[in-house]
């Protein structure tokens, strides 16, 4: 009884528009910031470098270089405060944390090699005729 109330309580809570972004991609992410009694948005661009949680406890990490310095800054995912998550670019990461990328300096540091679309008819070579 207790879990269906708490997953009908909770699926209200989710966030209504999906965001689709993987760990590798580069994004930038709308955040409400409350400064008195002023409400304005905030963009935060960076690189995912790390999912966790599931439901409304789901996580993620956006890293991203600031003035020589790397900034790392974790979002919940159905937060109210989030006001929306862009996708830049898609990146391919071959694996799920992306921590090693801390270690390094200047482009290297956001360096993610970038998704290509795989077209649906791929072109096929034509067999040579034989003369």
């Amino acid at each position: 009884m207790n879990q269906v109330l708490l997953k009908k309580i909770e699926s209200e809570q989710f966030r209504k528009n999906e965001a689709r972004f993987a760990v590798g991609d580069s994004v930038k992410v709308h955040t409400k910031v409350v400064e008195g009694d002023k409400e304005r948005i905030q963009i935060f661009s960076g690189v995912v470098i790390g999912k966790r949680g599931a439901g409304l406890n789901e996580t993620f990490t956006v890293r991203r270089i600031s003035y020589g310095e790397g900034v790392e800054r974790i979002f919940p995912l159905h937060s109210p405060r989030v006001e929306k998550i862009e996708v830049e670019r898609l990146g391919i990461a071959r694996r799920a944390k992306l921590t090693y990328l801390r270690k390094r300096l200047g482009k290297g540091a956001t360096l993610v090699r970038e998704r290509e679309e795989k077209p649906a008819a791929a072109a096929q070579p034509e067999p040579s005729a034989a003369k």
